[in-house]
Formats: C-alpha cells, structure tokens, sequence
C-alpha cells in the first residue's frame, strides 16, 4: 500500500512539472549542474532573424526562382544608439536633433526619431576564462561588479565564462548577488574561444532580451586561438543580430599575441559603436567599467527610415554631430547593419 501511494504521488509531481524523468528515474542522482552551454552559430553562416529596430516590420512570403518560399523584410525605421565626444574626448550630452545627420550609403537620411535618456538596457558580461587569466580573475569579477553598481538599477545582464568553449552561468537578472555568483564560476583552463563567445552572447541577446538596448562587455587578455568564427565572421553576425554595442577590455600586456588581439578587439568594439580599452595596469580595470556604465548611459538615440527599405545586403552607416561651442565633435556608433532575408527552409 505504501508502494502504491509513493507511485501516485510521483505521478502527481511528474504532471506538475515538479520533477523531471531523469529525476524520477534515479532519485538519488546529483543535481544536474546549472551551467548552460549558449548556441553556437555556425561560421560563415547568416543569422536567422535580421532585424535592426525595435520598431515593426513588414514581412512577406514570396516565392523565389526555384520556389522556395522566403520571409522578405522591410526596414521600416533603423535605430541608433550613439555616444558623442568633443575633442578632449569629454562626452557631449545636451546636443539637439537638429545638430545631428546620418548617412546611409553615403546619402543623408532624415532623422525620425530622438531622444536622450537613461534607458534600461540588456547587458552580457563576457569574460575570459581561459588558464592564463587565473590571477586577473578576481580584479576583473570586482570590476565587472563595479560595472552593475554604477548601471542603470533596471538594467538586466548576464554572465558568460568562455575559454574553448563558453556557458552561461547566470541568465538575465538585475539580482547583484546572482551577478556574483555568475562571475564565480572560475576555472581558467583551456583555449580562447573568444569570437564563438561573442557571436553566441549576441544571438542570445537578440533572442532572449526583453530590452531594446543591447550591450555586450567583454575582458580578456590574449587573443582567439579556439574559435571556429573568423574575425571578420564574428563582426558580421554582431552586426546582423540587431546590432550590439560592444565594449571591449584587452590586459594584454606584452605577450607576443598582443598586436593581433588589440586590432581584434578595436574591431569589435569599432564596427558596433563601442570602445576598446588596453589598460596597461591590472588596477585600471575597475575604472574603465565605471567608466564605460557612464558612456552607456549617456547615449543619444537616433531613428531614421531608409529611403530604400526592400534592398538586401549590407549598408553603411555615419552619423555626424556639429553644434555651436564645439570645434570638433566625434559620434561613436555602429558602422553598419545587414538588412536580408531569412529562408523557411
């Protein structure tokens, strides 16, 4: 009779979601680990969904010459988020609409939309966790740290650790403590596979936040030597997966790899719109992310409605800022986007 009771309420729990098969096949099992492995992309591979505003599409299901029926997207207004510095590289944040114009393919396009507010924005915090960062991890966690306290308290981020291969350990939360724990997961072994990380970190951003704003921060000191993404594929599928801004924090150092991983991480950091710091002390980590939650939450953004919204491929972008008082204004922001379409089959 017992037997039979405990059989009945493992049914119950089993319809209730409260436990899984696996579970109740072996009771006894440890807990399965709560480290998430994120989707790769397949390099050299479009994204599956393009999409550059937050704003509503049009989309159709035509037909192509081989009838393979394709979803084909209007981009019905492009939004920008844009960081303006003077010439000391002091950021300028009471500029108007009216002294900004945008480019697109060389052509200047009407501006739509603008605002500059501290708006909540979704952050992955992106680090290296391969063998050589065993000493840097803990200046690097408190900095990262540094970087919550100092955001938006809306903001939500989450963490990813990557050497060879890159996890999730911690989803989307404002939770500080949970941030921690997250930062915790150490281990600092392995290669850097740090294009594959962020290639991943940005689809899930594009899949998985509820914010329109998107950020990606990354910390590592060496430069990729594991990923299956090229530099110029990473670039890419940032750009295609509605665009985050990337900022980027190399502790480089001296190491034979230097060269090449600065010019890697100036590219990110560049082609999306953000900035790539080369500290030349382990102590200087902590300001720069202060520093970068201050930039973030100075932005201007920028809409505009392309004057050929059906046309697939790439499309460059350039935004210009003039204004009385200033003798040279420089604006930070994405360099460009991929406007397509995504195949059904």
């Amino acid at each position: 009779m017992l037997h039979r009771d405990r059989l009945y309420l493992l049914i119950l729990m089993l319809s209730l979601g409260l436990v899984t098969v696996a579970a109740a096949q072996n009771p006894s099992a440890p807990p399965r680990s709560d480290r998430a492995n994120l989707p790769a992309q397949p390099p050299g591979q479009p994204s599956d969904t393009v999409q550059v505003s937050s704003q509503p599409q049009q989309q159709s299901m035509e037909p192509d010459e081989n009838g393979t029926f394709t979803f084909k997207k209007r981009v019905e207004e492009v939004v920008l988020h844009a960081t303006v510095v003077d010439q000391d590289q002091h950021l300028v944040t009471g500029l108007q609409q009216n002294d900004f114009v945008v480019f697109e393919d060389g052509r200047p396009m009407p501006i739509t939309s603008f605002h500059r507010e501290d708006v909540p924005v979704a952050i992955g915090i992106v680090i290296d966790n391969s063998g050589s960062m065993r000493d840097k991890r803990q200046k690097v966690n408190e900095a990262a740290v540094n970087l919550v306290r100092a955001s938006n308290p809306q903001d939500e981020l989450f963490v990813v650790n990557f050497s060879d291969e890159y996890y999730l350990d911690q989803d989307f939360t404002s939770d500080i403590h949970l941030l921690k724990e997250g930062l915790d997961h150490i281990e600092a072994r392995g290669t850097t596979a740090l294009y594959d990380a962020m290639v991943a970190s940005a689809r899930h951003l594009a899949r998985s936040a509820r914010l329109d704003k998107k950020i990606l921060l990354v910390v590592t000191d060496g430069a990729d030597n594991a990923s299956r993404q090229s530099i110029d594929e990473c670039v890419r599928n940032l750009q295609a997966l509605n665009g985050p801004i990337v900022y980027s924090i190399g502790i480089l150092g001296d190491s034979r790899d230097a060269p090449r991983a600065q010019h890697a991480l100036a590219a990110l950091s560049f082609q999306t719109g953000g900035v790539a710091f080369f500290p030349s002390d382990l102590s200087q980590v902590g300001d720069i992310t202060r520093q970068v939650a201050h930039d973030i939450r100075s932005q201007y953004t920028i809409g505009y409605k392309p004057t050929d919204p059906n046309r697939a491929g790439y499309r460059s972008v350039r935004v210009e800022a003039r204004a009385p008082g200033y003798k040279r204004l420089v604006v930070r922001t994405r360099t460009g986007y991929y406007a397509g379409q995504a195949s059904t089959n």
